[in-house]
């Protein structure tokens, strides 16, 4: 038994050291191709189309792990959703954290059998603490999400004074990332300096809504680009724009308060039985511990805990209501 978990985790060690390895040298060549396009356009030299640098193209033949990920399009779904957290993180940092991490639950699970068996246990903790970096980055990306949002409405009435006082939308664009705080402001810079760069507007702005996956900055960016075609005083559709925006918000705090009462009692149903375990830990230490030592009562806590994550899962998505 000993010598099949050492082969495991043998196994499972050397596949995250390849992924790593491939990942590495995979996005390595894809930054020095987007530096080389960016340098061309600035340059000014002809170009059919002009790419968005977070849509990262497959490599011509792809073998091996390479196949996989692509495949299952992991590495630029995790690209993506590093860039809207605002982590400077390659994919290759991340998934040797979650390599990391697997082997950390791994271990535990190894040197502490709490499910059926050692082995069990192992590839549930190694599962559960593989995917906890891949949650912390979805979580501050919902965070930073978030802070655009709320960000947005003062941001187009920045713009729309500046343009009512005289100067160029571009140039207000300018100011505004200048005046701004992170994390808008960080984005407001990138988009003018890609214009700077020479990339056309609308180019500019396409990618700023793929950096930015908001509804208002879909809105902005529709607004600007049709203003651009058919004419029109941008200012007053920014200022209704943002008078929207705030309206949408308050609809938003009325939903959340309605649903008040069903996050509480999510919160409650999640954080009781674990309290209550470990209480009765910490006063009845041997209490559990046959239940533990079963073979049944181990059935029956790892069906505790798939029930009580799938109750918080069910949960969140019934009071999760968009507006």
């Amino acid at each position: 038994m000993a010598a099949g978990v050492l082969v495991s985790f043998v196994v499972v060690f050397a596949l995250v050291l390849c992924a790593v390895s491939v990942a590495m040298k995979f996005f390595e060549a894809k930054r020095k191709s987007q530096v080389t396009g960016m340098l061309k356009t600035a340059s000014g030299e002809s170009r059919t189309s002009l790419s968005n640098l977070l849509k990262e193209a497959e490599p011509e033949k792809p073998t091996g792990i390479k196949t996989l990920l692509a495949s299952l399009q992991f590495s630029r779904q995790a690209q993506i959703q590093l860039t809207e957290a605002g982590m400077n993180w390659k994919v290759s940092r991340l998934l040797a954290v979650m390599g990391a991490m697997a082997a950390f639950g791994f271990a535990l699970g190894i040197a502490f059998p709490l499910l059926l068996n050692g082995p069990t246990t192992a590839l549930s903790l190694a599962a559960v603490c593989g995917v906890m970096p891949y949650l912390f980055v979805r979580r501050k990306r919902k965070k930073r999400l978030a802070a655009l949002e709320e960000q947005f409405p003062d941001a187009l009435d920045f713009l729309a004074r500046s343009m009512r006082a005289g100067h160029a939308f571009s140039i207000s664009m300018d100011m505004l990332g200048q005046e701004l705080e992170d994390p808008l402001g960080q984005e407001f810079r990138g988009l003018f300096n890609e214009q700077n760069l020479g990339a056309p507007l609308d180019i500019a702005l396409r990618n700023f809504a793929v950096r930015v996956p908001l509804l208002d900055a879909r809105f902005f960016t529709t607004s600007v680009l049709l203003q651009k075609q058919t004419g029109g005083n941008l200012s007053e559709i920014l200022t209704r724009l943002a008078y929207i925006i705030r309206e949408r918000f308050r609809l938003k705090g009325q939903v959340r308060a309605a649903s008040s009462h069903g996050r509480l009692t999510a919160t409650i149903l999640t954080v009781l039985p674990i309290a209550t375990t470990v209480c009765m830990l910490l006063v009845a230490h041997g209490y559990l511990e046959g239940m533990a030592a079963d073979p049944d009562g181990k059935k029956l806590i790892g069906g505790a805990i798939v029930a009580q994550v799938l109750g918080r899962f069910f949960i969140t998505r019934i009071i999760d209501i968009k507006v």
